[in-house]
């Protein structure tokens, strides 16, 4: 992955040469020469840090080492005579092998200006290999000045996608590993660091969740690594035929060489790399390989290629030879990974269709779309992965889609690392899709988003054979995206303890003690904040308990308390009291905040026993299976989830705060609202029954109708044909329904009415009034009347009934005085808390929104795009 460091780099020390070597293509050429020196003195300093000895630059060769270059003691003229010396002589050196002295063979230095190399040595030694990758970034971001890169159709592949080929495949250390297009050989050094991996006795695989949450890799590590893995199970008679067994072919000699210099600095110190045209010669056409890797050209010379007649599709175009090329020198068993342009896939050329036809038939197992934009700087053409494997190809009818969304890079010209990797997850799904087909297992799928299963004959139905998977009707999609794992292997399940009644009240001492009605305090949704109890370390001792730590997830485990579906996340240590458990998460493995979401998701009552009072054991919480996806996906959901709920506070806070407010000036007048409306309709009391209103019947509103100061028309009852004549009074445009009879708290709650209802009427508990003066704007007394100071008037002249019922008498309501202003300012002041109220029933609808985004993206972690079948039912 090209990064931002190593490209200011290069570009600087092409600026400082640019004055002396104008030429790019001699600019390239010093900057290489000075990169393979450095790095040459690099491995020196590493050999003897390690106990070893100095190879490259020892005995007469020993002055010319880097760090004597680099001597402070030197003149600018002598550290100018020295570095040309020696780079004229390196093609000499002993102890340099045959592909180094090759790069340095006629090397000279161009310039004599002591100023200008001591600037551009300055730069070079900036550079470190901490991985020998970056020196394929270097170089390949040279090749791209000089435009070598877009002509051949040559574009470097990243790392990581690299790796996630090289996994899928999984090569073996008797194998015959191939890259037909080589380039800088990083398909064969993936698959040589693969090998070294499994081939090494402290490779564990179960460890790789643990490895990313130490942070110990880079997102772009998680798939493959050979850090820290010696190969020990390997032979020396294994370790050779491995490094005999990865060959290599590209037209370029530059390539070449690149690729000689990046096999040796991994280990293989005899590269099998060939400068070869795979597609116009026959001299390797009979050699087959059990492992081919390649991301060939995409482009084609113009007149397209003139291959030998040996192909079985017949083509001028590099793509199409490169696929068939792959595809017929695989042996019996064998099997590749290719990156091919989106013409591959869907063209419609004779030429495209025939591969397509033979991959389908005999090797196709599986196509990943890749994001367009994977190859930035480079290029941003859009690519996928053909998966092949003859043998597999043998045992399924079907043919698996994968869609990666995300690689964890963004998809701007810098590739900037970002949080979120769908290749882990992929490649374990993968994976066990295959460990399926090889054991005869049903490999079938269930249901998804990103993953599905074509079958051949489908795709055999299409004239075309497309392999586009939008166009297919897909059988089954993957329901379960993550393996799922029992909560005592994450995380730690505990009960809480007894709380003596005579330290209660004591909120004074370090560490809050909860109890089981704590679990309601007001506060935030996720975080306990609030405590009315605490103890300390001595009460702690004393109670004979132990507290829970930060990010401990705790509910309520006994009682009608479990019904409450509460659960909380401690924010800092806390006791809780024995009606609570708690779920201590290991950090490790599992990241709390996700398995707080996930949680969430559920109703803690499918782990409560069927007993009078319900509670939970142990044993079942700790049985209890969620999906866990890689640390570095958890902490991703995790965040997107944690970004949904700021915006639903956020909003929360708009919606729950929010009431319009009139400044009501001294000079307006006082009017009764006897003086302004027309009276006030009632409604009939009616019998009726719940259930919903369906076309062409009748309903009478419930008093919940106006309640929440907006008409609510779905908050009805239907009435019984036999009472349909004594129904009146139908909901009208441009009036205001009042409620009469309610709690203390809802009496007088109103609601503006826009539109007509006339299958709707109102019951006896509701008014309904329409003011008809034209210089009076009935929306403008609906906000006087909804005011707080209204409503409290409406308080005070409340009648009292039975139980906690208030009703308002018509005499008293209408006798209650309003301020009036002209009629210009009542629609000023209408249209302005219009417009308020447009941005609060935005925020309305983005609590929805986001509320379903949350659950969504649970759903989606559990397998499926929407949350019905999550365990114990939707939250």
């Amino acid at each position: 992955m090209l990064d931002s460091v190593t490209k200011t780099r290069i570009n600087t020390a092409r600026d400082i040469l640019v004055g002396k070597v104008p030429d790019p293509k001699s600019q390239v050429e010093q900057i290489t020469i000075a990169l393979i020196y450095k790095f040459m003195d690099d491995m020196d300093v590493e050999a003897e840090e390690l106990g070893g000895k100095r190879t490259f630059f020892s005995g007469e060769y020993a002055k010319y080492s880097w760090r004597k270059i680099f001597d402070p003691r030197q003149s600018g003229h002598e550290l100018l005579n020295m570095y040309s010396e020696a780079i004229t002589k390196m093609d000499t050196n002993p102890g340099v092998p045959k592909l180094f002295r090759d790069i340095f063979k006629n090397a000279y230095l161009p310039y004599r200006d002591p100023e200008t190399l001591k600037s551009f040595l300055k730069i070079i030694n900036e550079f470190e290999y901490t991985h020998s990758e970056k020196l394929g970034d270097a170089f390949e971001f040279l090749l791209s000045i000089l435009g070598s890169q877009g002509d051949a159709g040559q574009f470097r592949t990243p790392r990581h996608i690299i790796d996630f080929m090289v996994a899928i495949i999984d090569p073996k250390k008797n194998e015959v590993i191939l890259d037909p297009a080589c380039g800088t050989a990083g398909f064969l050094i993936s698959s040589y660091k693969h090998i070294i991996k499994q081939n090494s006795s402290n490779y564990i695989s179960e460890e790789a969740p643990k490895v990313i949450a130490e942070g110990t890799q880079s997102v772009n590590e998680v798939i493959l690594t050979t850090n820290g893995y010696i190969g020990d199970k390997l032979t020396a008679e294994e370790r050779t035929k491995l490094a005999d067994n990865m060959h290599g072919y590209d037209i370029s000699p530059d390539m070449v060489r690149l690729s000689l210099v990046n096999m040796y600095l991994h280990g293989v110190k005899e590269p099998q790399i060939f400068e070869y045209d795979s597609l116009t010669s026959e001299d390797h056409w009979n050699e087959y390989s059990d492992v081919i890797l390649a991301n060939p050209p995409f482009m084609s010379p113009k007149g397209g290629i003139r291959p030998h007649k040996r192909f079985s599709v017949l083509s001028n175009r590099s793509e199409v030879l490169f696929v068939d090329y792959i595809a017929e020198h695989l042996t019996q068993d064998g099997r590749a990974a290719v990156i091919v342009p989106e013409g591959i896939i869907f063209q419609s050329g004779n030429a495209y269709k025939q591969l397509r036809k033979m991959l389908v038939e005999k090797y196709l197992v599986g196509v990943i779309s890749l994001p367009a934009g994977v190859f930035n700087p480079y290029s941003g053409v859009k690519t996928s992965i053909l998966w092949l494997d003859k043998s597999l190809a043998k045992k399924t009818d079907k043919i698996l889609f994968v869609r990666i969304e995300n690689d964890g890079f963004d998809l701007g010209a810098q590739r900037r690392a970002i949080k979120g990797n769908d290749l882990p997850a992929d490649l374990q799904i993968i994976s066990e899709y295959k460990n399926k087909i090889n054991l005869g297992k049903q490999a079938d799928l269930e249901s998804g988003t990103n993953i599905s299963l074509v079958s051949r004959e489908e795709i055999s139905t299409n004239e075309d054979y497309n392999l586009s998977e939008g166009r297919y009707k897909i059988e089954k999609v993957y329901s379960g995206k993550y393996p799922k794992t029992k909560m005592k292997e994450i995380a730690a399940v505990e009960s809480g303890y007894g709380f003596p009644l005579e330290k209660q009240g004591d909120n004074t001492k370090p560490i809050p003690f909860y109890k089981v009605s704590d679990m309601n305090l007001p506060g935030n949704e996720i975080f306990m904040k609030t405590q009315n109890n605490t103890v300390d370390r001595n009460d702690l001792k004393s109670l004979k308990a132990k507290s829970f730590p930060a990010n401990t997830i705790i509910f309520p485990k006994i009682g009608a308390a479990i019904a409450t579906n509460k659960k909380r996340v401690l924010t800092k240590e806390a006791v809780v009291d024995n009606n609570v458990m708690g779920i201590i998460p290991n950090n490790v493995v599992i990241n709390p905040m996700y398995l707080y979401s996930i949680l969430r998701s559920i109703n803690i009552s499918v782990w409560a026993s069927e007993a009078q009072p319900p509670s939970m054991k142990k044993s079942t919480v700790e049985e209890f299976e969620i999906p866990l996806p890689p640390l570095d996906m958890q902490e991703e959901i995790a965040s997107e989830i944690e970004s949904y709920q700021k915006i639903i506070d956020g909003a929360r806070q708009v919606v729950e705060n929010y009431k319009p407010r009139i400044d009501i000036d001294p000079a307006w007048e006082m009017v009764e609202l006897g003086d302004i409306i027309d009276g006030l309709e009632t409604g009939v009391s009616v019998n009726s029954e719940s259930k919903n209103i369906s076309e062409g019947e009748f309903g009478i509103l419930k008093t919940s109708a106006v309640t929440y100061g907006v008409f609510r028309p779905e908050e009805h009852k239907t009435i019984l044909p036999e009472e349909i004549h004594r129904a009146k009074c139908n909901p009208r445009k441009d009036s205001i329904i009042i409620s009469r009879m309610n709690t203390e708290n809802l009496v007088g709650a109103s609601a503006y009415v826009k539109e007509n209802y006339n299958n709707l009427f109102l019951p006896d508990r509701l008014w309904q009034t329409t003011i008809t003066k034209p210089d009076i704007s009935t929306k403008f007394i609906h906000l006087i009347i909804s005011s707080d100071t209204y409503r409290e008037k409406i308080s005070e002249i409340c009648g009292g009934t039975s139980g906690s019922m208030k009703n308002i008498s018509k005499r008293n309501f209408l006798t209650i005085s309003i301020p009036i202003p002209e009629i210009g300012i009542q629609n000023n002041i209408v249209s302005q808390i219009e417009k308020e109220q447009t941005i609060v029933n935005a925020n309305k609808q983005l609590i929805q929104m986001y509320e379903k985004k949350i659950k969504d993206r649970i759903a989606k972690v559990w397998g499926g795009p929407s949350v019905k079948n999550l365990p114990g039912g939707q939250i």
